[in-house]
């Protein structure tokens, strides 16, 4: 994400994995829920828990943790499930995904982010738009529609049809 790029502040849903607090945009989160109980679905790939139903609609929810090769963990009282909207060519996919917690919403300016670093492999550096600061915390911006190749979106979303 370059720097340019951003011109005007904007707001981001930021969650936890692992202990990493991470950002997307909020105009991409549809709501949090409350875990609840998640459907499985045979033959999905190990990061893709299931489906569950939101106000009649069947919605696949993945595992970022498996999806970014972290273990998986039990669920906490804290475990929410982000519901948001995926750009899948010119429509949207509608995916939950499993958080460890969701922190707030915050506003980061364009001079609160950096550019990912190109150092280390444990984060795919196309995934992670930029590095926010603040407090003296780094959060991980992610562009949640390079997270899942279109063909991992189509597979869920065909399957639970």
């Amino acid at each position: 994400m370059d720097n340019e790029m951003i011109s005007e502040v904007s707001q981001y849903l930021t969650f936890s994995l692992e202990g990493e607090i991470f950002a997307i945009d909020v105009y991409q989160v549809r709501e949090v829920l409350d875990m609840e109980d998640i459907t499985k679905v045979p033959q999905s790939p190990p990061f893709m828990r299931g489906v569950i139903n939101v106000r009649g609609s069947v919605v696949p929810v993945v595992d970022l943790r498996l999806k970014f090769g972290m273990p998986q963990t039990e669920t906490t009282r804290d475990t929410r499930i982000v519901v948001m909207e995926i750009e899948l060519d010119d429509d949207i996919a509608v995916i939950g995904s499993i958080a460890d917690s969701v922190n707030e919403v915050m506003e980061l300016s364009p001079a609160d982010i950096e550019n990912p670093p190109k150092l280390g492999k444990r984060w795919r550096s196309e995934v992670i738009r930029g590095v926010g600061k603040k407090d003296d915390k780094f959060i991980l911006i992610l562009d949640v529609d390079l997270v899942f190749s279109n063909d991992e979106i189509i597979s869920m979303i065909d399957d639970d049809k």
